[in-house]
């Protein structure tokens, strides 16, 4: 192994967690790796350009889901081509700016969801609980504000968490988990991380009140679907918003028990790498199965762009 000197702007190499495969199944674990990433990819695809095309689609609601397939793909595609190969190839090894560049676009992905699935469940508050000042608050200017805003925020707090990065000299040279993520790359710094845990606490504090904002919403989203005297148009509110809760609680759950782990010394690494992989595999393949097969409108339309696309191709 290639020893990285101390000052991390003179890159050497990261070796990632070790994936134990055997030789009689490196290239069956090769070929499920490419067939998860590719189905990830077009699901995901699909659900962009189904959105893209339909018309009818181009409502609030789908022009912020519109937003979901895209951090999807990113977090996919800054890990999946890099670890199917390293399988093949049996090297670990990373560059120290191939490793942040995957951690921040990780990352990323990450906190692009919470914000885009936290606007999603704004707007069915927004629906449902005030109806009559829908079109007045989801106007095409405010739709425009909150998509930019999850952007912004998102990239502004990843930039910033790892421009701290930068000012470490780095000590070790093994990064614990199957990829390169914030926790792991602190763990490598020989200096005190005292400013970054407490940037990381008050990135917490931030994300907790976007959960608890959530919460509300759905609560007050649950509670106007109970009093409403509609029996359909309470089945279809509670039909959607289920769709969304379950997206996000599988998020944020994996989210949060990768980041436990990360903080409990006596944790498995087995049980941090599972829950570590589950964030990269299971929301990316889930969301566009569940928005897809739950959402009637999404998708009629995808079975029409397929029909439409499979019959030109005869």
């Amino acid at each position: 192994m290639v020893i990285m000197t101390t000052n991390a702007s003179t890159t050497k190499l990261l070796t990632l967690g070790t994936l134990d495969i055997s030789d009689a199944h490196v290239y069956p674990a090769f070929v499920f790796g490419t067939i998860i990433y590719l189905i990830i990819v077009f699901c995901n695809l699909l659900i962009l350009v189904s959105i893209a095309v339909s018309k009818k689609l181009h409502k609030p609601m789908f022009i912020l889901l519109f937003n979901l397939p895209i951090s999807d793909m990113l977090g996919a595609t800054a890990f999946f081509p890099q670890f199917v190969i390293s399988i093949v190839t049996r090297s670990r090894l990373i560059s120290h700016p191939a490793c942040i560049t995957q951690a921040f676009l990780i990352h990323v992905y990450g906190t692009g969801n919470m914000l885009s699935l936290t606007a999603m469940a704004y707007d069915r508050y927004v629906a449902i609980c005030h109806p009559l000042r829908y079109n007045a608050i989801m106007n095409t200017n405010n739709l425009i504000k909150i998509i930019f805003s999850i952007w912004l925020i998102n990239l502004s707090l990843m930039v910033t968490l790892f421009i701290l990065h930068a000012r470490f000299k780095l000590c070790r040279t093994n990064i614990v988990d199957l990829y390169c993520n914030n926790p792991s790359l602190l763990k490598l710094a020989c200096e005190s991380t005292d400013v970054n845990n407490y940037y990381g606490i008050a990135t917490t504090v931030l994300i907790l009140g976007v959960i608890l904002f959530v919460i509300y919403t759905y609560a007050q989203i649950l509670y106007t679907c109970v009093m409403t005297n509609q029996p359909d148009a309470r089945r279809k509110a509670i039909q959607m918003c289920s769709t969304h809760l379950a997206v996000y609680l599988i998020l944020q759950i994996n989210t949060l028990f990768t980041i436990i782990a990360h903080r409990v010394e006596s944790a498995s690494p087995y049980l941090r790498r599972s829950f570590g992989l589950s964030v990269l595999i299971f929301p990316p393949i889930l969301n566009p199965i569940i928005y897809g097969l739950k959402i009637t409108e999404l998708k009629e339309s995808i079975i029409l762009f397929l029909k439409i696309n499979i019959c030109s191709m005869k």
